[in-house]
């Protein structure tokens, strides 16, 4: 450093001097005696290096340029400091160490395949509202990250995308992205089940990073069921902690008895369409619940949130509304519910007063075999009729039948579970199946581990070959089908109406859901739950006379009358043949359509 400063004095004194002592030579005005002139240039290199000039004796001359040496060093040295402060709070932003300086935002704790659903789906929510902001802290590049969510989420509108680093178990991390003045925080899950002990840390974290009082409210996903009371305990009251194969395993096995209900399911918890809210309705306290349901016309009431806080979906519909309770509905949006004065009308005439048909026995197969199959079998035989049969085909170690075996014992006497060997990727096994004796067929991926990466691609593959036996054949295949990632169902090749339930896609618009309306936990957890009221697709036959046209509220009476909320319809009429089905929630009560044979009503109902 003392050489450089060195040579350059010596580089600026070689261009100065010589410039000052010809600016001085050349001036008409230049004293006429050299010394004077001397002293000139003096002047001329002492202000131009801001060395002060100072003309007199040696002691004189030395002073001064002292002086100037110090008011320069003093200059630069602030000059140096103020530029490193800036530098280092632009390395700070760069790297994502600085606070976010937000409150009322939403916070996001991990990097998943689920934070490009949540933010998306989070976006959208915020679309109505003058600003938001979604504060992302990960152990990634910062850069990384905004590129990432860019590309994936897109435009993001009034909603602020804020990118932070750090690990989700540092408390000191944890503070960059305000926890203690946050909405909501949502902590994302891990790869695999064995990695659940870090969501617990995360959660530890949280309320180690917040003071002591602060309530911070939590929505966090674990895989596995072991870690799940860990985890409650670890977020505290205010958390909300999702099982993430229990729930996709009930959904699979939901799927596999009601064709369409994934497609029920996407549309109530995204954004883009109909959803459920909570509402206020102060000038319906005093009616009867079947009254109010039928006098909103744009919105479908499943239920009401108590004044204590309680929420209590489908309840009886002679029960009366009374004051400080609040309407549970699915609307198009938070303000869409206003009631009429008066319930829409129905049409006495064609509601159906039979009791429906008893469930039959049912036939499935199952294809594959991960850790939420055990789950798929148990839910399947607390709701299939006696004498059902569920036959798996499975490639695996030692264990594998051992394991089938266990679920087999545990879903007697409902359901009788075979097994089979073989590889479902494997065109011989699929092609020695008889699907022609199965109402259903599940396929699952092997577990995502080091020796499996992308599950999926096997799914693929499987349904590849069902495809092609059920072209060669002429045996339609009625396919449920267990994802990891929403990008590779588009891949997937399987006929109209197939169902697909994608575990990231599920928790990641489950979370966003509840973040936005902290009641929706309960809704939520009642309608996973295994009792208790559930999504159900039933003949439309049930309900109405077929074959007659009817409106919407005929149907939403017909349901109340056997306790149940009607939400919407499924047409598979003639209409919709070679088009694949349609699925249609909270239409208009005043809405008139006909009502074919092979319709179905979306209806809110407890039992299987």
């Amino acid at each position: 450093m003392t050489a450089l400063i060195g040579w350059l004095a010596v580089a600026c004194l070689a261009v100065v001097v010589p410039v000052s002592v010809l600016l001085v030579w050349t001036d008409d005005r230049a004293p006429d005696t050299v010394s004077a002139k001397t002293a000139e240039v003096w002047r001329s290199v002492g202000q131009t290096l801001r060395l002060g000039g100072e003309v007199g004796t040696p002691m004189r001359v030395v002073l001064s340029v002292l002086l100037a040496l110090m008011a320069l060093f003093y200059a630069s040295t602030i000059v140096g400091l103020i530029t490193t402060a800036i530098t280092e709070e632009l390395v700070a932003l760069r790297r994502g160490h600085s606070t976010v300086l937000e409150s009322g935002h939403t916070v996001v704790l991990g990097w998943s395949e689920q934070i490009f659903t949540v933010v998306a789906e989070l976006v959208v929510a915020g679309a109505n509202q003058r600003r938001g902001a979604v504060a992302v802290l990960a152990d990634r590049d910062v850069t990384e990250m905004e590129e990432r969510l860019r590309s994936e989420v897109g435009e993001t509108g009034r909603t602020r995308i804020v990118c932070r680093n750090g690990h989700p178990t540092d408390p000191a991390a944890l503070t960059r992205v305000s926890p203690a003045t946050a909405d909501v925080v949502l902590v994302l899950p891990r790869d695999r089940p064995d990695e659940d002990a870090e969501i617990v840390k995360n959660l530890l974290a949280l309320r180690t990073a917040v003071e002591a009082g602060c309530r911070v409210r939590t929505v966090a996903v674990v895989r596995d069921a072991r870690y799940r009371l860990a985890a409650e305990l670890a977020g505290g009251p205010d958390a909300v902690v999702l099982e993430i194969d229990d729930i996709t395993a009930r959904l699979v096995a939901q799927c596999a008895r009601q064709p369409g209900l994934s497609l029920v399911y996407q549309e109530l918890l995204d954004f883009a369409g109909d959803e459920f809210y909570v509402v206020d309705a102060p000038a319906r306290t005093g009616r009867l619940f079947a009254e109010v349901a039928r006098a909103c016309p744009a919105s479908s009431v499943v239920g009401v949130v108590r004044a204590d806080g309680t929420l209590h979906l489908n309840p009886p519909a002679a029960s009366v509304l009374r004051p400080g309770e609040r309407l549970v509905v699915i609307a198009q949006d938070d303000d869409t519910t206003v009631p009429d004065e008066e319930p829409a009308a129905f049409d006495e005439s064609v509601i159906v007063s039979h009791a429906p048909a008893g469930a039959l026995p049912e036939r499935v197969l199952l294809l594959g075999w991960n850790r939420r199959a055990r789950h798929i079998v148990g839910h399947l035989s607390g709701h299939v009729a006696a004498g059902s049969v569920l036959h798996v085909v499975a490639h695996g170690g030692e264990g594998l039948a051992a394991e089938v075996g266990e679920a087999a014992a545990q879903a007697a006497p409902t359901l009788t579970v075979t097994f089979g060997w073989g590889d479902p990727t494997l065109p011989g096994t699929v092609n020695d199946l008889d699907l022609s004796g199965h109402d259903c067929v599940i396929v699952l991926g092997p577990d995502h581990g080091p020796g499996c990466d992308a599950p999926d691609d096997r799914t693929l593959v499987t349904l590849l070959l069902l495809r092609d036996r059920e072209r060669t054949s002429g045996v339609p295949v009625r396919v449920v089908t267990e994802m990891t990632d929403d990008r590779n169902r588009v891949l997937a090749p399987a006929g109209g109406g197939a169902d697909f339930i994608v575990s990231g896609k599920l928790v990641g618009l489950l979370m966003a859901q509840i973040s936005q309306n902290w009641h929706l936990a309960g809704l939520f957890a009642e309608l996973l739950a295994p009792r208790g009221n559930a999504i159900h697709l039933k003949p439309v036959g049930d309900y109405v006379r077929t074959g007659q046209r009817a409106s919407f509220a005929t149907v939403v009476e017909a349901a109340s009358r056997r306790g149940e909320c009607a939400l919407g319809y499924r047409s598979r009429g003639p209409e919709r043949m070679g088009g694949g089905h349609e699925v249609r929630v909270n239409p208009a009560k005043a809405e008139v359509r006909y009502w074919h044979a092979d319709d179905e009503v979306i209806v809110l109902a407890a039992g299987p």
